[in-house]
């Protein structure tokens, strides 16, 4: 938890300030184009040539907990890891993380209010000039490896601006941001495709037919080296619920992954397939192959993604509800939804009850029609401080809808009220709402 100390809370209030100040720089959320985010970087010095080597990752779901993997895995061989990713659940800090720590409230003002002098009044989105700070924090802090996660897309996104990444990854596709990134899986792959470079490996997931066909074409057409699963390196599950890893001309006995659900297999395979293959070419500092993996193993299974699957043994709601487990995820997308619901149907194969929020951004009946078998009852709620929210009736509105038994609840805190105590309870629909019962339970990711 943050420090409450005075000079703390004047170093937490300062951040605030200035990531307030730097929202209001641009009119639109999200522009997506790279002119902007080249320009900011040439006033700060380029520190986007300064960089450790650095793994970028792009796709529609799985790059979170690919990325927690990688972080485990290098952590565990000995290497210092910096991290970017997005969006945070309970306080900007989350979306940077220096040699394995995240860049404190003080460390984080000074950085911001840098860049707010460098940018001067120069229109950026948010992202873009966040995404610059998180760079000019990276190249001022060693460390061994850069973890890089793209926000949106790949080809405009603010954080392609790298010549020669140490490697690429792409997990998988599928629909969603139809509206910035094309209406079909083609002209997503397209975008995601952006981040490959020549002379490069990319370690792909198995796509669909559609995207994959995008994909190879890009990287024939630039001469990336694309690495595919199932073609080129192959996962599959052990008996213990392990992972047998088959790459670099080897093959690799894995524990069970540390996040739940069976996607949560496809993605460590991805990230180890990345890792051993960079280790077999001598490309990660100080990590031969045969060091690695013991190391990697460790990692795999001491991987942790707060708000994905998670079980909240502790802290408020956990003293409020003693029945049975909670469990949160942030999935908020069809394809997110359909995992969340084999996962659950494996952690236990009953009802659940199902508390849930999502915003207006979607129809919510591309998440509630997957998991609407495993519902017993379901609580529906307005996300707080969400002005994109759907209301808790809209919520309701559309569970009634997909024929569950759902009624609103005002808070958190009210859902628990009525819920069947011998059904585990999953709280899901978005990030943002996990984000916001973390900081109701008071268990802040750290």
């Amino acid at each position: 938890m943050p420090s409450s100390s005075p000079a703390a809370m004047a170093a937490a209030d300062r951040a605030a300030a200035a990531l307030d100040r730097l929202a209001w720089l641009h009119p639109k959320l999200i522009d997506l184009g790279l002119d902007r985010s080249f320009a900011l970087l040439e006033k700060l010095g380029n520190p986007h040539h300064h960089l450790p080597p650095t793994i970028h990752v792009a796709g529609t779901n799985g790059k979170g907990s690919t990325i927690a993997f990688l972080r485990a895995m290098a952590e565990e061989a000995g290497l210092k890891v910096h991290v970017y990713s997005s969006p945070h659940l309970c306080r900007f800090n989350e979306r940077i993380r220096l040699a394995g720590r995240l860049i404190d409230d003080g460390g984080l003002a000074d950085l911001l209010e840098d860049v707010e002098t460098a940018n001067g009044d120069m229109a950026v989105t948010f992202f873009e000039v966040t995404t610059a700070a998180a760079m000019l924090a990276f190249s001022r802090v060693p460390a061994d490896l850069l973890l890089l996660e793209t926000g949106l897309g790949g080809a405009l996104d603010s954080t392609n601006v790298l010549t020669t990444p140490l490697a690429t990854i792409i997990t998988p596709i599928a629909q969603d941001h139809e509206h910035f990134l094309g209406t079909d899986l083609g002209q997503i792959a397209s975008q995601k495709a952006g981040i490959m470079r020549a002379q490069t490996a990319c370690y792909c997931a198995d796509q669909q037919a559609e995207a994959m066909h995008v994909l190879i074409a890009h990287a024939e057409n630039i001469g990336a080296s694309l690495q595919v699963a199932g073609r080129d390196f192959h996962l599959a599950k052990t008996d213990d619920g392990g992972i047998h890893l088959s790459c670099a001309g080897e093959d690799f006995l894995l524990p069970a992954p540390g996040l739940h659900g069976a996607h949560q297999l496809d993605n460590a395979g991805l990230a180890a397939a990345c890792l051993f293959d960079l280790a077999a070419k001598n490309r990660l500092p100080s990590c031969g192959q045969a060091q690695a993996a013991n190391a990697f193993a460790s990692g795999i299974k001491s991987a942790i993604w707060p708000g994905r699957v998670q079980p909240l043994n502790d802290g408020l709601l956990a003293e409020l509800w003693p029945h049975r487990p909670i469990w949160l995820d942030g999935a908020h997308n069809a394809h997110g939804a359909r995992a969340l619901a084999k996962t659950l149907g494996q952690i236990d194969g009953g009802k659940w009850n199902i508390i849930c929020g999502a915003l207006n951004t979607r129809d919510p009946a591309e998440f509630l029609a997957p998991i609407a078998p495993l519902a017993g009852s379901v609580r529906c709620l307005a996300i707080h401080d969400q002005p994109a929210s759907l209301s808790a009736a809209d919520m309701t509105a559309a569970a009634l809808a997909q024929g569950l038994d759902a009624t609103a609840a005002t808070s958190i805190i009210t859902a628990f009220d009525q819920l069947d105590p011998t059904y585990p309870v999953i709280i899901c629909g978005s990030l943002y709402l996990a984000g916001h019962v973390l900081v109701q339970n008071k268990t802040l990711p750290d």
